[in-house]
């Protein structure tokens, strides 16, 4: 019976030795290492010259523009161009039916004819008399009246030769001639139209002589002066040329507020056109600021961010920092706050960071 006794009280021991084994023999699970570092390019926060600059609209017009339109009445008969055609100076564009001043040309000469032919015989008229008076033949009175005669002859074909040449001149307007090497604009007549001197034919435009027309604001009075620096950009903020602001008008313009400013376009600069609509952006001064490159910034419900490198323990971390930036110069931001100099901020792998995440910075 104490033999049972003991083997019940000793059950419990050995189960739990058994236990005690079988718990020993489990290893614990190894712990998770640790996440490995992304390797990314980093440019430092550096200081570049920025310059200071405001954006106008700005039109382009040329120096040499013309507006087409007769000097005299009457029904187009030809027109030889075409709009966008390029003529040189004296080419012949349009013509005007010029019958009815032919025929007063005509006219004229035909007068002019009949009053050559009285002057012609006054002169020998008043020569004849001339030397019978000074054989005594014919009375002084004789003479002086054959002199008065060629003189009125005289003056009257003198007269009506100038009124002839006019004429003659007058059928040259009837060819509208180009004025200048230049590009035909649009032709808003038509063959067979009657036109006057109030009607506009065409233009012709010379577009190697180009300015850009800025109006700069008054408050911008005390900072503008020629010589400053002008980028022409179109609307995607291309830079086309560059100049100077090579005028500046005395006066304001008073429904605009704003001072007329213009700068000279390179002959170069063949995209631009007259009266085309651009931007030109002012370069009122230029000094060192923070930039970072473009390729660093993301954009996230309208605010602005950049990733940093940041220390942490013996390696780096990405921490994601908003920044306030100004505009675009080349392929870097001015940072106007959010960093500081000496900053690493990420350029690459963007896509796939986050906060916290190890980084390994190259470059």
């Amino acid at each position: 019976m104490s033999q049972i006794v003991s083997s019940r009280r000793a059950l419990p021991l050995v189960l739990c030795a058994a236990a005690s084994l079988f718990s020993g023999c489990k290893s614990a699970p190894p712990a998770a290492p640790p996440p490995q570092a992304m390797p990314v390019q980093v440019s430092p926060v550096s200081f570049s010259p920025v310059p200071s600059s405001d954006t106008y609209v700005a039109t382009i017009k040329s120096r040499r523009s013309s507006t087409m339109q007769p000097q005299v009445d009457g029904n187009l008969v030809r027109i030889l161009v075409k709009s966008g055609d390029v003529v040189k100076a004296g080419q012949v564009l349009m013509r005007i039916d010029p019958l009815k001043q032919q025929a007063t040309v005509e006219s004229q000469q035909g007068t002019q004819a009949q009053k050559k032919a009285v002057y012609d015989y006054s002169k020998i008229e008043v020569e004849r008399q001339r030397k019978l008076y000074e054989a005594g033949v014919v009375s002084r009175d004789t003479y002086d009246q054959a002199t008065q005669s060629f003189q009125n002859a005289e003056g009257d074909y003198l007269a009506n030769k100038a009124l002839t040449d006019t004429q003659k001149r007058q059928l040259a307007y009837y060819e509208i001639r180009a004025p200048f090497n230049g590009i035909v604009g649009d032709i808003p007549v038509h063959l067979g139209d009657y036109v006057s001197p109030t009607t506009v034919l065409t233009t012709v435009d010379e577009n190697a002589d180009l300015e850009a027309y800025i109006y700069v604001p008054t408050e911008r009075a005390s900072k503008v002066r020629v010589g400053l620096p002008v980028e022409i950009l179109d609307t995607a903020n291309t830079v086309l040329t560059t100049s100077k602001i090579s005028f500046l008008s005395p006066q304001v313009d008073n429904g605009l507020q704003s001072i007329l400013a213009k700068a000279e376009i390179s002959r170069t600069a063949q995209i631009l056109r007259n009266q085309q609509l651009v931007r030109a952006r002012v370069t009122w001064s230029t000094s060192p600021a923070p930039t970072i490159p473009v390729l660093a910034v993301s954009l996230i419900g309208g605010q602005t961010f950049v990733y940093v490198a940041t220390p942490k323990g013996d390696g780096y971390i990405a921490h994601q920092v908003a920044v306030n930036l100004g505009d675009t110069v080349g392929n870097t931001y001015p940072v106007l706050g959010g960093l500081k100099e000496g900053d690493k901020v990420i350029i690459s792998g963007l896509q796939m960071l986050q906060e916290g995440v190890p980084v390994k910075p190259l470059g």
